[in-house]
């Protein structure tokens, strides 16, 4: 059995001893066996003495149970490492940044305490994932959506605090900022609630954010000042109906007004629900057409490649666009989107797929078909609809025999202009061919359009069984965190193994935000036992180490 970093063997067994009197002897965990399954499975250190490892586990089931714990760790000074279903793969998973931490696992916490169809609200804990928040909505018949990412095996507020995303409607889309309120446990075992929830009989905690005073939720996302026990999240009411159309633009050229054109109408609400953006030379379907294979191959020129799109009848660029509401009123919007999108010369338009709500099985069926295929404008995510299709991307198949062992996200987000899309294409090709990445051989790439006023780059970079590749991998990915910031763009989300080499980046006035970080965790943890590291936030006696 490890111990963690500066704590004796007589303290640490002393420590378990009282984390089983908080939870119950079967719910701490200390064998190698037991302990194993809290690696990172995509870990990039695979097969490295450096891989990140806990000392033990512990699952409490109650808040009382998490404070508990947090005091008899603060007694010792054990670190520990709180996750929700540590279901973060390409983000860390739920190995800790600190290796000999005690992994917080509050699984256990799976309740949904509050939900209001009159109010579009939910309160929930950790161990609430999507699949459970879906079930009970539809069990209950509620006219209510959750905002899902693709894996839905992850749990609400896991994903939130460490900003997910995900694809219906704006508002709630951007996981954290559709939360209203939250319960924190802090470092020395007190309990906090925020916005209204620090009113005694509050009848509207899950209704304003703000409260009175400062509002400091944000300081509990990508942190380690406090465990989450309990978060509120405003939830979709179920819309009547759904559509999504197409334009098509011919000229290379045409992706900065067409960038701009979709800008104003997700800006002004005419588009309102999560849009693609498609290329021919980006990828998909059209790559497999043998003479673009060849035109792209030999490096064919802007022209050429207009000319062959003018010939095969297709545009050089699309947009899809998605629309919720009642259906005069999304056919209207799309009518007076396609007006919009009319300034771009030669823009042609086709008319995508249309629901009306709720959708029967055979419905949901097919979009799934669809989603694992790439033949649908939608996704299971498009409906609130949670599921696990994402991961058929990268599964073993005739095409792909021979399948990584996971991948680790590089995430950075630009500028929501066409310009910055050509730039940042520009940058990651000349980098990929000066650190010999396979990005340059995958050709144009285009952004995630999850958050309305950006975009986000995601590029998957493969786990090996082989740990000099994985060396290799880890410091191709931590040049290009650099590449990235000399130009603007930053990391929105890592895992921990990067976690140092963003915080890095975000050095304005000799790293200002680091040092106020850093002085929160001394005043809030000042034995550092939380997440020790955590987004480069390191206690001040590992500072340096």
């Amino acid at each position: 059995m490890a111990v963690p970093p500066g704590v004796s063997e007589r303290d640490f067994d002393r420590a378990l001893r009282e984390f089983e009197n908080a939870v119950g002897e079967q719910w701490v965990f200390a064998s190698d066996e037991d302990v194993d399954l809290y690696r990172d499975a995509y870990s990039i250190y695979k097969g490295d003495p450096e891989d990140r490892t806990a000392a033990a586990a512990v699952a409490p089931y109650t808040v009382e149970e998490v404070q508990a714990v947090v005091r008899t760790a603060n007694r010792y000074r054990i670190p520990i490492y709180p996750i929700s279903t540590g279901k973060n793969l390409g983000y860390g998973g739920s190995a800790p940044n600190l290796s000999g931490s005690v992994v917080l696992d509050l699984k256990r916490m799976n309740r949904i305490l509050e939900i209001s169809e009159r109010n579009a609200s939910v309160l929930v804990e950790p161990g609430v994932s999507y699949f459970d928040l879906y079930r009970y909505i539809q069990e209950r018949g509620l006219k209510l959506w959750v905002d899902v990412p693709d894996p839905g095996w992850g749990s609400l507020i896991g994903n939130a605090v460490d900003h997910g995303g995900g694809y219906t409607q704006p508002q709630f889309r951007n996981h954290f900022d559709a939360h209203c309120g939250m319960e924190i446990v802090l470092p020395d075992g007190d309990l906090l609630r925020t916005g209204m929830g620090a009113l005694p009989g509050s009848e509207s905690w899950q209704q304003y954010k703000f409260g009175a005073g400062p509002w400091i939720d944000g300081l509990f996302s990508q942190s380690n000042y406090g465990v989450v026990t309990k978060m509120g999240f405003w939830l979709m009411p179920e819309p009547d109906a759904y559509l999504t159309g197409t334009v098509h633009v011919p000229k290379h050229d045409d992706l900065i007004p067409l960038v701009d054109i979709l800008n104003f109408l997700e800006n002004t609400g005419v588009v309102n629900g999560m849009p693609r953006l498609g290329s021919m030379v980006g990828g998909g379907r059209l790559q497999s057409e043998p003479e673009l294979q060849a035109l792209l191959a030999r490096g064919a020129s802007t022209a050429e490649l207009e000319e062959y799109a003018a010939v095969a009848g297709r545009g050089y660029w699309s947009c899809t666009v998605k629309f919720y509401g009642p259906e005069k009123a999304i056919a209207a919007n799309w009518e007076y989107a396609r007006e919009k999108f009319s300034a771009i010369p030669g823009a042609t338009f086709v008319d995508g797929e249309s629901y009306r709500f709720p959708l029967t099985a055979e419905q949901i069926e097919d979009i799934t078909r669809g989603q694992a295929d790439g033949t649908g404008d939608s996704a299971l995510p498009d409906f609130g609809v949670p599921s696990l299709v994402t991961f058929s991307a990268g599964a073993r198949s005739e095409t792909n025999p021979n399948p990584s062992s996971g991948h680790v996200w590089f995430s950075p987000i630009i500028p929501r202009s066409g310009e910055a899309i050509i730039e940042a294409n520009r940058v990651f090709a000349e980098a990929a061919g000066e650190l010999g990445l396979p990005v340059a051989a995958a050709g144009f790439s285009l952004p995630a359009t999850y958050w309305n006023r950006s975009f986000m780059y995601l590029y998957g970079f493969p786990i090996s069984e082989d740990p000099e590749a994985n060396r290799r991998t880890r410091e191709v990915f931590e040049r290009l965190v650099r590449i990235a910031a000399e130009h603007g763009w930053g990391e929105y989300r890592t895992a921990p193994a990067f976690q140092d080499t963003v915080a890095d980046t975000y050095s304005f006035n000799d790293h200002a935000l680091r040092r106020f970080n850093e002085r929160l965790k001394d005043a809030i943890d000042p034995n550092g036992i939380v997440a020790a590291g955590r987004y480069g936030i390191w206690p001040r006696h590992m500072r340096g180490a």
